[in-house]
């Protein structure tokens, strides 16, 4: 064990160990000696040593050193062991760091000749401590500062109260001294757009109709949205031209018995050609639900067609919708036209079918026909309706029925072609106009 004389030797030759050359390096802009060594604030001697009587200082502290206790010089620990006191060797520590701030390696992160961690300085050059309650002015880039510790050049006007906190974003100042404010900001930014992000995510789970929507049909429907605003139809809402509508069958009831009311289509067409001229008019029966502009255009084409009756400029067709017209070709439900039919001991009611009341103005159409065609003519409902026009005005211009005669023959327009193509082992083609080599 270490005698008390033995701890004061070990004292005595501890103050008196000069600590090696660096040892302790003190902060930037701190005074050194022409070799080096920092001055601390004490006297030395012309060669640069330090005055007799000086204690030994490291980082500006006077030198604790232990007393013995140590196992042995071996390792380079200061102390005597059981063999007494050895050789002094100054105990080596870490270098403490030196003034405010991190170390070097924090400092060589910034761009050279930054003096980022400069301590204040009063009159004289020499450090100063902070007083009671001012508030300290942080670098904009020290790390370790606190980022409510706001510098008096940053932003705040003239006149406004230093302890009140800032408001908005801090002004970024040169350099690499706004690199600190900016990174919170940045985070701050991408805080938010993750939020937005998973906000909008979630979104996309409740709707995910409109989600599955491609990028390619959006833009179809708006595109198609704008046609409608801008009063354009779209491809969809365009009007049937009239073969299309003369190509497509209608519902209508077999045994349906409408109004017996009649409306009259209005307008005229002008007769076309040059022959003895007709006049006529276009009645619709209330509550059918088909097109009596339809009707009235298909029947005017029709009959004024060169293979027709007005063939080779025999006769030309007008509809008017007032007046005394020649006839009336009336479009009526199945049970109405068996009434108008009968007034002329004709009729309709076996196979369903249209006639002429020759007592009456009227030349009867049968809707039901109209509608759905026949089975003789499958599909080809426009041709049937063309048929349907000329077989009845056919009658009223004194036309009575005839059947063609050879096989493989068209039928005549004057046949009964809803009833039948075929009799007596002949085949006849089906034809809807009384002049079909035209």
């Amino acid at each position: 064990m270490t005698s008390g004389r033995d701890r004061t030797a070990n004292r005595a030759r501890n103050r008196a160990a000069v600590p090696p050359p660096g040892y302790g390096t003190p902060a930037r802009g701190a005074p050194r000696f022409p070799d080096g060594t920092p001055a601390h604030g004490f006297p030395r001697l012309a060669d640069g040593t330090t005055a007799p009587g000086v204690p030994q200082v490291r980082g500006g502290h006077p030198e604790q050193r232990e007393t013995g206790g140590g196992r042995g010089g071996s390792n380079g620990r200061a102390g005597t062991g059981q063999g007494g006191p050895g050789p002094v060797v100054p105990r080596q520590r870490p270098a403490p760091r030196q003034g405010p701030g991190p170390r070097q390696d924090y400092l060589d992160a910034f761009e050279a000749g930054d003096d980022v961690f400069a301590p204040r300085s009063g009159a004289s050059g020499t450090p100063v401590a902070p007083a009671p309650g001012d508030r300290i002015a942080v670098h904009a880039s020290d790390p370790y500062g606190s980022v409510t510790a706001w510098p008096k050049d940053a932003g705040v006007d003239a006149g406004e109260d230093d302890d009140a906190p800032p408001t908005g974003e801090p002004t970024q100042v040169k350099g690499t001294k706004g690199r600190t404010f900016t990174g919170i900001a940045a985070a701050a930014v991408t805080t938010v757009l993750a939020i937005i992000v998973a906000g909008q995510v979630a979104d996309g789970r409740d709707h995910s109709d409109q989600g599955n929507q491609t990028a390619t049909d959006q833009a179809r429907d708006a595109r198609d949205s704008a046609s409608r605003l801008d009063g354009r139809p779209s491809a969809e809402a365009a009007p049937l031209t009239y073969e299309q509508k003369m190509g497509r069958t209608y519902p209508l009831g077999a045994t349906l018995k409408a109004s017996g009311r009649f409306d009259t289509i209005p307008g005229v067409d002008k007769a076309p050609g040059k022959g003895q001229k007709l006049t006529y008019r276009v009645d619709v029966e209330q509550g059918l639900g088909l097109d009596g502009e339809l009707f009235a255009e298909a029947v005017q084409k029709t009959l004024n067609d060169n293979r027709s009756w007005a063939h080779d400029g025999a006769r030309t067709f007008e509809r008017v919708d007032s007046g005394k017209p020649d006839f009336v070709i009336t479009l009526a439900s199945p049970g109405t036209t068996a009434e108008w039919c009968a007034k002329s001991n004709l009729d309709t009611t076996v196979d369903n079918v249209s006639c002429d009341s020759a007592s009456t103005e009227r030349v009867m159409i049968n809707a039901y026909r109209w509608a759905q065609g026949s089975t003789t003519y499958g599909d080809r409902i426009y041709a049937y309706r063309q048929m349907l026009i000329n077989h009845e005005v056919g009658h009223r211009l004194g036309n009575g029925h005839v059947s063609c005669d050879k096989d493989g023959e068209l039928a005549p327009v004057m046949q009964q072609q809803t009833k039948f193509l075929d009799h007596d082992g002949i085949h006849c083609k089906a034809n809807p106009w009384p002049f079909p080599g035209n």
